[in-house]
């Protein structure tokens, strides 16, 4: 809500145009009811009767008008009393008439101060908010239905009795229906609070979505291998060039009749399959520099990340967001889903700055 914000002249001439007629209705009220006590009880007894009525209804409306202007919440008391008392007076004022037409009469006209005390001090209350910014009443009114409202779930979640527990459930479901009734600061509040999340989940959707899979491929590490030069031929002596060229050479073939290339043996022992070692938990946390995470305890946001990047390649292919927060529900890890949101979104962010 904007604050700081002042009326117009044009609106100052409206508000005082509607205000003198509010005036002119409680007035009106008060010397109709004397008029119509005179007739039946003399003036004295009128004039108390218009005192306990209209008089107390105006005094009570100064203070819901004063307390309006300075930015502060009415009492209950003040707004009941703005309707006990013109009813009161209207109750008098129907015993002294005589006839079903003038009862009526009589009872009608004392709800003429209480129509303009209401009156009045809802406008001032619309000046206040239009001018500062804030609505007292409204305020004050989300204060004691959140009050509720945390009173009852802690009662529906702790109390013993089980029958207690299921009332304060109902009741905290009634009372979260007036969350932000009537108070647009607290409304926009939620609404800014409930556009974040809506933000938060659209990013991780559309990074799951659109995130480039990662094989193993990518991840391979390519290690060179330089072949090993056979050392340089010696100087062969006769004799030797003669029993080399003179050495039969055996060829084996197969059933087929395909020749077969005998494969040396020192080849066979330097061929061989390198075992990959699934990197833990542990070791992941140990590079990042981050404790360990263990299931069941509250972690931080970079242990989350953790977490969330060693199931992501625990398989192959990596996993997805929604395959890698069921894995981490199964290993027991706690966290709420935004910032499972958040930590998902760090690790695809770093998947996608790494070259």
């Amino acid at each position: 809500m904007s604050a700081g914000r002042t009326l117009t002249r044009a609106q100052k001439l409206v508000l005082t145009a509607a205000f003198v007629p509010m005036v002119a209705t409680g007035a009106a009220g008060g010397a109709g009811t004397f008029s119509n006590i005179r007739g039946a009880y003399g003036s004295g007894t009128a004039l108390g009767a218009v005192a306990a009525g209209e008089g107390a209804t105006a005094v009570l409306a100064l203070v819901l008008l004063g307390l309006t202007m300075l930015g502060q919440a009415s009492p209950a008391v003040v707004r009941i009393g703005l309707w006990l008392l013109p009813a009161a007076a209207a109750v008098m004022a129907a015993m002294a008439a005589e006839g079903a037409g003038r009862t009526v009469i009589y009872a009608v006209t004392p709800m003429g101060m209480c129509v303009a005390a209401e009156g009045m001090a809802f406008l001032a209350r619309r000046i206040v908010v239009h001018t500062d910014g804030r609505d007292a009443e409204a305020e004050h009114r989300a204060a004691t239905v959140v009050r509720s409202l945390a009173y009852h779930r802690a009662r529906a979640a702790n109390h013993p009795d089980e029958k207690i527990r299921a009332r304060s459930e109902r009741t905290s479901w009634r009372l979260a229906r007036k969350v932000g009734t009537g108070d647009a600061s607290l409304g926009t509040r939620l609404l800014d609070v409930q556009r974040e999340r809506v933000t938060d989940g659209a990013d991780a959707a559309l990074a799951d979505m659109f995130a480039t899979p990662v094989t193993a491929e990518r991840h391979a590490v390519t290690v060179p291998v330089t072949p090993s030069l056979p050392p340089d031929a010696e100087p062969q002596s006769a004799s030797t060039s003669a029993a080399v060229e003179t050495d039969p050479v055996t060829v084996s073939r197969d059933g087929e009749d395909t020749q077969v290339s005998p494969v040396p043996s020192d080849v066979e022992e330097a061929a061989g399959t390198v075992a990959v070692t699934p990197v833990t938990l542990d070791e992941v946390a140990a590079v990042t520099g981050v404790p360990t995470p263990h299931p069941g305890e509250a972690l931080s946001d970079d242990q989350l990340v953790v977490v969330l990047r060693h199931l992501r390649y625990s398989d192959d292919p990596p996993l997805s967001y929604r395959q890698a927060v069921t894995a981490f529900r199964d290993a027991g890890f706690v966290g709420g889903e935004q910032r499972v949101r958040k930590a998902w979104g760090a690790v695809m962010s770093q998947e996608e700055s790494t070259p």
